[in-house]
């Protein structure tokens, strides 16, 4: 399985600015820039992109744990806190942290925070991105 995304950009990192696009078409030529990266422009950005990537796949990975242990949830809410910093080696998504309010009938706090832990380690976005990862679970 293959998905596809595409940028276009003109101009310098500064006044510059550039368009992104995904296969699926929900994101169609939408806008990014130094301005929507580094400031309060309006448009997206490559780490907003990736934390709506992890929070929904982590969200996802989370689901799949409760139908392994015979549970359902029934609502699922994933923050996907990104901090993007300058570091010694230029700038960096340095942490990730997930900040997660699910209702599950029927689930003890062990099998939730097993679950929870299990979805952490096991979303495809959290083994592929090479940040710190935290995350809160709370069961209400």
């Amino acid at each position: 399985m293959q998905r596809t995304a595409s940028a276009h950009w003109q101009g310098g990192l500064k006044d510059g600015k550039g368009t992104v696009s995904t296969q699926s078409g929900v994101l169609n030529q939408t806008q990014y820039s130094f301005g929507t990266r580094f400031e309060d422009g309006i448009g997206t950005n490559p780490e907003e992109l990736i934390a709506a990537a992890h929070a929904g796949c982590f969200s996802m990975a989370l689901s799949a744990q409760l139908d392994g242990a015979g549970l359902k949830a029934e609502s699922i809410d994933t923050k996907a806190n990104l901090t993007f910093e300058k570091t010694a080696e230029g700038f960096s998504v340095t942490k990730i942290h997930l900040e997660l309010s699910a209702k599950v009938p029927g689930a003890d706090a062990a099998t939730f925070q097993k679950a929870a832990a299990d979805a952490k380690a096991g979303c495809p976005i959290s083994r592929l991105l090479k940040a710190e990862i935290t995350l809160d679970a709370k069961l209400v």
